[in-house]
């Protein structure tokens, strides 16, 4: 039976990855075609077919009977105009439903097989729940090295690639990364422009956060313009020879985009999904070579040195048979790096820092020149062991913070800088001690409940760190808030636990934190 045409409906809704259709309960179709909420469903307008899950709903104001209604997601993959004729059928399951199946069961799948998932997830044809079944299946049947492999190289080719070798004629494309859980940790911000000025092609495309207080492109945001057009991109990396932008517009791996929005709400991020989500990610992007940050502490996402070198053996593997060279580093994540947690405070930590100020945060400082060395040593042109003082040197001559601002400006300069929030507190010491644990966590928490990353001024700047000791009622922190509701959240929560442990400091156990642990 040939279903008849409805007019879309735009319907306002942010379905957040997932094409939803809405049709009104009374609607002719409904009835005549026995739909019921959730089944899986296609849509044909213009020469687009639109693979969706269906709503059905009661108030018109939503959907009329005789519309079609589309969430922003389905209405942007459809491409056609409001009030465009559609026909909507039931769908068939995804040609790959069947592997699927069988890792649900268990089984060990083929090259084929995952690509096939994989292709099926990048076109829509998965819904949510469908998603949720493969992340928890690949996570209770953990994938073997060879799956993580064949995982990444379907999530590569499910998108674009950028050839920079092609684009610029460059030499090594150079990029880092840090599998994240640290918050503050804004190293990217301070190696991007060193490995440039050191004249290193350096395109860095990051993600904004879903769960964290702050991702690198949110604290962009903060200095420049970070959502940029390809080309436009591309003549940035021509004349700079870095970018800091947001790579949700680059259509790079976009499988894994996908399998991110289900991954991060059941707080699933197994080893062989995460080393498939950044290597693809790195790959895509045109990398050749990368930096991988690895922090490892009791409130980080990697909990031991043990966790930490099996995680480290597995992305080498998989970097290895993809042409890609790669130096994983373990480094102290028993706290956050830097003063600033949130894209305010941390884009001021990364300033000063790039200004050579006294009072920048140390921490912060010495773990960006580090990871920047080990990038110039790739360089062939340069010796092993001699990247730390080319990084030092480029930093403290300013050279760093005018290939910042040159990168800035291309990028579209921020008219006025944005301020922190306009409402603060702050979480004092209960006795006197010293500090002996910082859950990484509980401090994230805080700073998203006050606001971040939505708010950019909203967030935690620390007054004290690992080692150090306090007198009763002296601040441990302050929280940064705009809206008052969003300062009591966070009150709420500090006033539950600071994060902070205090007790007796041992020198020796807090000599180290901000250094390489390998």
């Amino acid at each position: 039976m040939t279903t008849p045409t409805l007019p879309i409906r735009r319907v306002g809704i942010d379905t957040w990855r997932e094409s939803v259709v809405f049709l009104h309960r009374e609607c002719p179709v409904v009835r005549a075609a026995g739909f019921q909420a959730l089944a899986k469903v296609k849509v044909q307008a213009n020469g687009q077919t639109l693979i969706a899950v269906l709503n059905v709903v009661d108030d018109e104001a939503i959907c009329a009977p005789r519309e079609l209604g589309l969430s922003e997601e389905a209405f942007r993959r459809l491409g056609v105009a409001p009030g465009h004729p559609a026909r909507i059928e039931q769908a068939e399951p995804p040609p790959s439903i069947a592997a699927l199946h069988r890792k649900i069961a268990g089984e060990r799948l083929e090259r084929d097989d995952l690509r096939a998932i994989v292709q099926d997830i990048a076109a829509g044809r998965y819904s949510k729940i469908e998603l949720a079944a493969f992340v928890v299946a690949t996570n209770q049947f953990e994938l073997d090295r060879d799956e993580v492999l064949h995982l990444t190289e379907a999530m590569i080719v499910s998108g674009q690639r950028i050839d920079w070798q092609r684009e610029v004629g460059a030499g090594p494309v150079v990029d880092k990364h840090c599998i994240g859980g640290i918050p503050g940790n804004r190293t990217s911000m301070l190696v991007v422009p060193i490995v440039a000025a050191h004249g290193m092609l350096c395109p860095k495309t990051s993600s904004r956060a879903i769960t964290s207080p702050a991702g690198t492109a949110d604290t962009m945001e903060v200095l420049a313009e970070v959502e940029l057009p390809m080309e436009r991109l591309k003549e940035i990396v021509r004349a700079t020879h870095g970018c800091l932008a947001w790579g949700g517009t680059a259509d790079l791996s976009p499988a894994d985009d996908i399998l991110i929005s289900v991954e991060r709400p059941l707080a699933i991020d197994s080893p062989g999904q995460m080393v498939a989500s950044i290597l693809s990610k790195k790959v895509a992007a045109g990398a050749t070579h990368l930096v991988l940050d690895i922090p490892v502490g009791p409130t980080a996402k990697v909990r031991s040195m043990a966790s930490a070198q099996r995680l480290k053996r597995l992305f080498e593997y998989v970097a290895t048979r993809l042409g890609l060279e790669l130096d994983a580093v373990i480094t102290d994540g028993r706290q956050p790096i830097g003063r600033g947690i949130g894209p305010v405070l941390e884009a001021r930590d990364v300033m000063q820092v790039l200004a050579n100020e006294p009072g920048a945060p140390q921490d912060l400082r010495q773990k960006a020149l580090r990871l920047a060395g080990r990038m110039i040593e790739f360089d062939p042109d340069v010796r092993g062991g001699d990247g730390y003082r080319i990084a030092r040197d480029i930093l403290e001559s300013g050279r760093a913070l005018a290939q910042m601002n040159a990168i800035i400006d291309a990028q579209g300069r921020r008219a006025e800088p944005l301020a922190v929030g306009r409402l603060h507190f702050d979480v004092t010491a209960p006795a006197d001690g010293g500090v002996v644990g910082v859950d990484n966590l509980r401090l994230a928490r805080i700073a998203r409940l006050s606001g971040a990353p939505q708010v950019r001024g909203a967030g935690v700047d620390l007054f004290v760190k690992l080692g150090d000791t306090v007198r009763a009622g002296q601040p441990l922190y302050r929280v940064h808030a705009q809206f008052e509701a969003d300062l009591e959240f966070s009150r709420r929560m500090a006033l539950d636990g600071s994060g902070y442990t205090l007790g007796r400091v041992d020198t020796a156990a807090h000599e180290n934190t901000t250094g390489e642990a390998s």
